[in-house]
């Protein structure tokens, strides 16, 4: 269903929270599964056996352009590349995003060895609305999703969470009228959409975060160890 710019708006306004406690995958079924498996990982942070992959893709096919330009981090040369599928509102992609991104960065990313491509999957309006603040931020788009999911209790569960994005977004230079402009851009909405649909149809992602390290696919927030084991593998 193709919702109108207004309503599209008011609906982020209006989700329930209780969506953004199930955001990281499509029913209770997978989200018990992904919770499940992801808490896992994180209980199994001081280990430092890589994970097992549960797939794998074409890594020039995962790389094709998409219905939006990819939003890297590192150099493009970098012989590991990760991309990771994630939702604005799942709290297993907060976790990963302040517990081993920060190392996963200065570690990998910052020297040289590794790429990252954060690819939008949401779940909720709330969580396209968090994507869509993001793309409309332009080379602050990293920095906006590091606020979004540090911030995430706060405005992915409010009672009214349109004025809790609007409070984030003027801190991050938003005006409100540019607030307004970037929620009722159709064109965006439907773009990112179309980056999960090809996310879930030609590659399977089906919970976030799903990660693909040079074409493996691993599901689940891992922590630095179990990342680390994984690209120091394939250097």
């Amino acid at each position: 269903m193709v919702l109108s710019r207004r309503t599209a708006l008011l609906t982020i306004a209006a989700a329930s929270a209780t969506l953004a406690l199930s955001a990281c995958s499509d029913s209770d079924a997978e989200t018990t599964k992904a919770q499940a498996d992801s808490d896992a990982t994180i209980t199994g942070a001081t280990t430092a056996d890589a994970p097992t992959p549960s797939g794998e893709v074409d890594p020039a096919k995962l790389l094709e352009p998409g219905s939006l330009p990819d939003m890297v981090l590192g150099n493009a040369d970098a012989p590991v590349t990760i991309v990771e599928y994630a939702s604005m509102t799942c709290p297993h992609c907060a976790h990963f995003h302040e517990t081993t991104m920060p190392e996963l960065k200065t570690k990998y990313i910052d020297t040289g060895k590794v790429r990252l491509i954060l690819r939008e999957f949401p779940f909720d309006p709330r969580a396209e609305a968090g994507f869509m603040l993001a793309r409309c931020s332009g080379d602050k788009y990293f920095p906006m999703v590091d606020t979004l999911f540090k911030q995430q209790r706060n405005w992915a569960t409010a009672e009214n969470a349109r004025d809790a994005l609007l409070q984030l977004s003027k801190l991050a230079g938003f005006t409100q009228e540019k607030f307004e402009a970037c929620l009722t851009d159709q064109k965006l909405l439907d773009e990112i959409r179309a980056v999960r649909t090809r996310g879930a149809e030609e590659f399977k992602v089906d919970s976030t975060p799903t990660f693909f390290i040079n074409g493996k696919q691993y599901k689940g927030a891992m922590s630095i160890e179990q990342i680390s084991a994984v690209i120091d593998g394939m250097l």
